[in-house]
């Protein structure tokens, strides 16, 4: 519960939230329900043994697309790349050649 409040509070409680998790007993305790109700988030859950359900394939793809392109590949330094992000590291090598 600690966790959904902090992000709940970092996003300056918005009015009108679903919470969409799986059944995990952190997220069907009473208590976690009895709070819910109090800031007036409306609870949703997956199906039972399936947690995706409501995510896409094309979804997926393009979250892990947009991480990769947009923040891991271009403004990520890596150490082992004697910190350089991984665009930065590949124009080196082919600036090289």
């Amino acid at each position: 519960m600690v966790t959904f409040k902090k992000a709940y509070a970092s996003r300056n409680a918005p009015y009108g939230l679903m919470f969409h998790s799986d059944r995990g007993s952190q997220y069907t305790a009473f208590a976690f329900r009895k709070f819910l109700d109090s800031i007036n988030v409306v609870q949703s859950f997956s199906k039972k043994g399936y947690p995706f359900d409501n995510a896409t394939l094309s979804d997926l793809k393009l979250s892990v697309f947009s991480y990769i392109e947009g923040y891991y590949n271009s403004k990520r330094p890596h150490g082992s790349l004697g910190y350089l992000t991984p665009n930065e590291k590949e124009t080196a090598y082919w600036g090289q050649k």
